[in-house]
């Protein structure tokens, strides 16, 4: 006897109430995310499910999403993650803060060492030598690493610098000068400025930026 298969009963297309369910199992249910970098994300369920979410092809291997080809709680949980700042977005990574730890977002190929804004140093900024403890202002902050940059005078590398020994050689060169340069009323007396080089790690900022602190630690007014 000739039989015919009947043909597989599509799922039941989600209602309203449904999708509306989704969205508040997205914010409440137990989950962990975790970006993995290339727009990829791991997504852990209180149930030790976990699941692979490909957010920018909008794309999860859960069931709900495979077979039903619904936007799950699992993606929605991304998105939620991103727009609250708790999951960087894709292009980027979540990475320690060199000085203080914090948890930062920087692009996925940016070079260590990584600083939150905080920490992150500009010019004007004064900050303390680890070395020594010594307070400096910034003058600049260079692209260059520690390995590249030579100083003339000790004929050798910032990182080859006895004192810098202990710093890594491959982070950003950074030019500071000491609080005590000359200045008269017209401005700073340029051969008082001496512009010294460091590895960007052995200095620490350590006051507010543009504080009236900052600004009287670099200065002494002339009669």
């Amino acid at each position: 006897m000739n039989t015919t298969a009947s043909p597989k009963a599509p799922l039941p297309v989600p209602t309203a109430s449904h999708l509306e369910e989704r969205s508040r199992r997205a914010r409440t249910d137990a989950m962990s995310v975790l970006a993995l970098g290339d727009g990829l994300y791991e997504v852990e369920s209180a149930s030790d499910s976990t699941y692979l979410v490909d957010l920018e092809a909008g794309r999860c291997t859960c069931p709900d999403h495979i077979f039903r080809n619904v936007r799950c709680k699992h993606i929605r949980r991304v998105a939620i993650e991103i727009t609250e700042g708790r999951t960087p977005p894709p292009g980027k990574i979540a990475v320690a803060c060199h000085d203080c730890g914090a948890s930062v977002f920087v692009l996925e190929d940016e070079p260590a060492p990584h600083y939150c804004a905080e920490h992150t140093l500009w010019p004007g900024d004064t900050v303390r030598d680890r070395e020594t403890g010594d307070r400096l202002t910034v003058v600049d902050i260079s692209e260059y690493r520690a390995d590249a940059v030579r100083i003339d005078a000790a004929n050798c590398t910032v990182a080859e610098y006895a004192t810098n020994s202990e710093y890594e050689p491959d982070v950003p060169v950074v030019g500071a000068i000491y609080p005590h340069a000359s200045v008269r009323a017209n401005g700073v007396v340029p051969s008082s400025l001496r512009v010294y080089v460091f590895p960007r790690t052995r200095l620490e900022r350590v006051s507010p930026r543009n504080s009236p602190t900052d600004r009287a630690e670099i200065r002494s007014v002339a009669d």
